[in-house]
């Protein structure tokens, strides 16, 4: 299990706020690099850092793809380390779309009547398929009787 850290972001104020793994936080985006993006947290002032793999649960070529500089974001806190730096991310648990998808009994019933199509589409193609290799192999098969000569002839011209 994954110990939650409380860190203490008060900067010499007077209100001493603590933030952790799995908070939301409102940032603004300070500087965007070619691997992410560092942000301000509005409320503590604290920088963190989203990794490009992080903005998106789609391939992102470029962070300007989807960040600009000033853009106000709401990111969730994934990780902070023992020096402090705090890493963080765009995507939502909520809007991941499921890569497998189980069909409902009606979607079943309908892919069991298409599989039994497709199964006499397949056994009709093997039976032309098998007939069409049939054909080609009586007509490459050698035949019997005399060979035509292509090939040396034992008249040599010699020079």
């Amino acid at each position: 299990m994954e110990e939650e850290r409380k860190f203490d972001t008060s900067s010499g104020s007077g209100s001493a706020s603590s933030i952790g793994i799995g908070d939301w936080v409102d940032c603004v985006v300070e500087q965007i690099m070619p691997y992410g993006a560092f942000v301000k947290m509005t409320a503590s002032g604290r920088k963190g850092m989203i990794h490009i793999s992080e903005l998106s649960f789609n391939f992102v070529k470029k962070v300007e793809d989807v960040l600009s500089l000033g853009q106000n974001v709401r990111a969730k806190i994934i990780k902070i380390d023992d020096k402090g730096r705090i890493d963080l991310t765009l995507k939502k648990d909520e809007e991941r779309q499921p890569v497998y998808q189980p069909l409902n009994l009606n979607q079943a019933a309908q892919g069991s009547a298409a599989n039994e199509a497709f199964e006499k589409k397949m056994a009709s193609f093997l039976k032309v398929s098998e007939s069409k290799i049939a054909d080609l192999n009586s007509k490459s098969a050698p035949r019997t009787g005399r060979k035509r000569g292509g090939g040396r002839s034992n008249n040599r011209n010699e020079f």
